[in-house]
């Protein structure tokens, strides 16, 4: 029967998100996964799709959920079983599979989870083709196989080692003096699916490898968003190995935070600029990033000669915008990397192998690396608000700040130009809060600017 959405129930672009048990039971998952396979489908016989997931507790429940809501309405399910999810997605386009489900709540803690889905183009689906599926869900009863004409089930057990070679053959790296430079580098997987990859990637080039909860267990030992405020224990690790680098990265796998060489976690922004200086050192062109990453990207841009262009947040709306613009990278401030070379996909591994490639192209550290570009203090918050009071929030907000130039696309975004400083502000599509982002060379600004706009926010709430 047709589905109705539970309240609690996070539905966007980035897919079906909740906390396990409530809302998000293997009831819902399989009702979701044969939706989304009729929906794929269309009535037509052998239709494909794989499926994967990370490393959460609940993973293996829900994926078999989903496996068996796929075959269900007879689509043929190739399992990859616990996985990256650009891994995932980089072998849906490449078995030319009709689409993808991963198994995986990203960022989110671990009592979370969700449904990522896939086209057969290797990418999320997009503002439309979700609209349609949404629309599906909610009109149709997916029409199920009969007993004789259900789905079947392969293993693919070699999905990483396809990825890890797709990275290690990709021009813009010079495997053999990686190779040579044996830079000694720290991991943490925060116990993710990254702990299958990201270890076996760096011994490929040469790393020295300091791995910390790469044990793909699911109980994560920090909060799993790889943000700076999050990783100062891994920043001590950092320090205390004497590593040259730390890499950490979220339970699947496609976003990068830095670590320095002193052990102080530089966040997430400054991932997309160093590997873009080293994707734009080879390829000149555009890059294409979000409205919420920071200006330091448009800095390392300008430095080759070449321009950025801003999407909405999120990674396909950055995807399809960089197919539209031709783009040779791109990625959002949240450490996601994009390199259409390899795949329209955000791409931890890939991320961190730019970086060192950054660096040895260099000859620097990650401090002297990231010292080349102007500083700014980009800061973030999120607070509680009613979304359907969020159009009177717009109107305040620029009848009180009087920004000079604005943009609409995604949320507001806020920018003065002469003074370095911009403010966005949206509605989150992965929790149910409002997130503000301000950006501005001095900390104090960025405070200020967060602050008369939480202020305002109250007032309208």
């Amino acid at each position: 029967m047709p589905i109705v959405f539970p309240r609690e129930l996070m539905v966007s672009v980035s897919g079906f998100r909740g906390r396990v048990g409530d809302p998000l039971t293997p009831e819902l998952v399989a009702s979701l996964a044969a939706g989304f396979g009729a929906f794929l489908g269309k009535g037509r016989e052998g239709v494909r799709v794989l499926l994967g997931r990370d490393s959460r507790t609940s993973g293996p429940m829900l994926a078999r959920s989903a496996m068996a809501g796929l075959q269900s309405v007879g689509c043929d399910v190739l399992d990859l079983g616990m996985v990256s999810t650009p891994t995932l997605l980089l072998a849906v386009e490449d078995q030319e599979a009709e689409g993808g489900i991963v198994v995986t709540a990203s960022h989110n803690p671990g009592e979370w989870n969700a449904l990522k889905l896939a086209s057969g183009e290797g990418m999320f689906l997009d503002g439309p083709t979700m609209a349609a599926f949404q629309t599906y869900l909610q009109e149709e009863d997916p029409p199920r196989a009969a007993w004789d004409e259900l789905g079947s089930v392969r293993r693919d057990p070699g999905a990483v080692d396809r990825h890890l070679d797709r990275i290690l053959t990709l021009p813009h790296l010079d495997v053999p003096a990686l190779k040579e430079r044996g830079f000694r580098v720290a991991v943490d997987c925060v116990n993710g699916a990254g702990g299958l990859i990201m270890p076996q990637l760096l011994g490929a080039l040469g790393c020295q490898v300091v791995g910390v909860a790469t044990e793909p267990h699911g109980r994560f030992q920090r909060d799993p968003e790889p943000t700076a405020a999050n990783l100062r224990r891994f920043g001590d690790v950092v320090k205390e190995e004497g590593a040259e680098l730390g890499l950490a990265v979220d339970p699947d796998a496609d976003r990068l935070s830095l670590v320095d060489e002193t052990g102080t976690p530089l966040g997430e922004d400054l991932t997309l600029a160093l590997a873009s200086a080293a994707v734009l050192a080879r390829t000149p062109g555009v890059v294409v990033t979000n409205l919420s990453t920071s200006q330091v990207v448009d800095d390392v841009a300008r430095s080759f000669g070449q321009g950025v262009v801003r999407a909405p947040v999120g990674e396909i709306n950055v995807a399809r915008r960089m197919q539209k613009e031709g783009a040779v990278v791109g990625g959002e401030g949240n450490g996601g990397v994009i390199l259409p070379r390899l795949h329209f996909t955000r791409d931890a591994p890939l991320a961190a192998a730019l970086v060192l490639q950054h660096l040895l192209a260099q000859d620097t550290t990650v401090g002297g690396a990231v010292g080349r570009w102007p500083s700014y203090a980009i800061l973030k918050r999120k607070v509680s608000f009613p979304r359907e009071a969020l159009r009177d929030a717009y109107r305040a907000l620029e009848a009180d700040l009087e920004p000079p130039s604005t943009n609409r696309e995604d949320g507001l975004r806020m920018t003065w130009e002469e003074e370095r400083i911009w403010l966005h502000v949206r509605p989150s599509g992965t929790e149910p809060v409002v997130r503000l982002i301000a950006e501005a060379p001095e900390e104090g600004d960025a405070v200020a600017i967060l602050d008369r706009a939480s202020e305002i926010l109250q007032g309208v709430a």
